[in-house]
């Protein structure tokens, strides 16, 4: 077979499936236990409620559920790969995607998890497009899962104000690059000068091969939040203008923009630097707090989105590690 004749497919997003743990956490239920109130974490984050994990269950339970309706919106009930994105585990070893795809009825197939924090389903997608286009599957299971309420000190009021349990997924096929579904240009990104800004400290290599033993605190997740802030408000922005640049719109071409609902106030600055209408924003953050690897599916699957509608991907999480892309909005019912 020659070059001409062969050419790469692209990945189209056929299937959307989402899942939350039934338990809710208000604002009022998170301030009997901590020194804050409702108006307090309203003002500074925009959410309300959160959704969390119960005793028993784990990342991977809501992962299964996730990918169960992301193939059943897809209409088919195989994927010959399965990507999880997840900063949270089952367990540090082994990776928790093989036991979602034997969970899922796929045994055999390629399943890996991949960790870039919030950013996480963007290069997840990223990596389920070269699987396809390189032809080693023809369909492809993307999660993004985490239960960041498993790693946060539960006596710190900023991170347990933010963050909420959930899993999102799609299924990528191949097809043509102009059909309503083909995802575009990626761009991807990383800064590991900022590591620490985001990080949980203890648990690795490092700390373990010091011989010494973390305080408590160290094992928890951590963030400075005013130089996250402010960085992920530049690296998303700058991220969003190189793909549109790629692709060829202009942020007037973007019927859905799609952040990652890290915070509401992020959303909001990310909207004014592109000076794009907040009606154009897709958010529910108020609804589930920053749902880390799975805040975008969830948020494409309560965006309102219609068959045709432009929709720009974004997303900043640590590592430092960003990414962005784009796809016209297809027929799809999530589930």
């Amino acid at each position: 077979m020659t070059a001409r004749q062969w050419s790469r497919p692209s990945a189209v997003l056929c299937g959307l499936g989402t899942y939350l743990p039934p338990r809710i956490v208000t604002n009022d239920e998170l301030s009997l236990e901590l020194d804050t109130t409702d108006e307090w974490i309203r003002n500074r984050t925009g959410i309300r409620r959160r959704h969390v994990i119960e005793p028993g269950s784990a990342t991977s339970t809501l992962a299964i559920e996730a990918g169960r309706r992301a193939l059943k919106s897809s209409r088919h009930d195989r994927a010959d790969a399965v990507v999880v994105a997840t900063t949270t585990p089952d367990r540090p070893c082994p990776a928790t995607a093989p036991e979602v795809a034997a969970q899922l009825g796929l045994p055999g197939v390629p399943a890996f998890d991949i960790g870039a924090v919030c950013a996480g389903f963007v290069y997840a997608l990223a990596i389920g497009a070269g699987l396809i286009s390189s032809g080693i599957a023809e369909r492809v299971l993307v999660i993004g899962a985490d239960t960041f309420s498993t790693i946060l000190n539960p006596k710190d009021r900023t991170t347990r104000a933010i963050f909420g349990d959930g899993a999102g997924a799609v299924v990528l096929r191949p097809g043509e690059a102009g059909e309503p579904g083909a995802l575009g240009p990626f761009d991807l990104g990383t800064d590991g000068d900022l590591a620490d800004l985001i990080t949980v400290p203890a648990g690795g290599s490092r700390q373990r091969a010091e011989g010494t033993t973390a305080p408590p605190a160290d094992h928890y997740f951590t963030m400075q939040g005013k130089s996250v802030f402010q960085q992920a408000v530049l690296r998303m922005t700058e991220s969003v203008q190189r793909v549109l640049a790629q692709t060829g719109w202009s942020v007037d071409d973007i019927d859905r923009f799609v952040g990652h609902q890290a915070n509401a106030r992020i959303l909001t600055a990310l909207a004014e630097r592109l000076e794009l209408p907040r009606e154009r924003i897709v958010s529910n953050i108020d609804r589930v707090g920053n749902t880390a690897a799975a805040s975008i599916p969830l948020a494409l699957a309560d965006g309102g989105l219609r068959p045709g509608h432009r929709v720009l991907l974004t997303s900043f999480g640590g590592g430092l590690a960003w990414g962005s892309t784009v796809l016209r909005w297809p027929e799809v019912t999530p589930a």
